[in-house]
């Protein structure tokens, strides 16, 4: 069974509140040399063995449409584990 990875990230221009929590975090441990920004990763596993383009495309957009919201979050990584090659956004 393949299992698709989804990657989101907020948009570069917004603030992360999330990710400046931690670097405060970081930095209060004296670590504060990281800027961090905090995403989010999703697994979608399919039955079967074969990964068909078409089933990618499906992938691609349930990731635009559900997986992020596209006002304040990008969908940065489309990929299908235990390949090195992305399957592309």
């Amino acid at each position: 069974m393949p299992t698709i990875v989804v990657e989101v990230m907020p948009k570069a221009e917004l603030l992360d509140p999330q990710g400046k929590a931690i670097a405060g975090a970081l930095a209060r441990t004296g670590r504060g040399e990281f800027q961090v920004r905090q995403g989010k990763r999703f697994e979608l596993t399919v039955e079967g063995d074969e990964l068909t383009q078409e089933l990618l495309d499906q992938v691609r957009e349930i990731a635009a449409d559900i997986l992020s919201n596209s006002v304040i979050e990008d969908v940065v990584g489309v990929k299908v584990l235990g390949h090195e090659t992305p399957a592309g956004v």
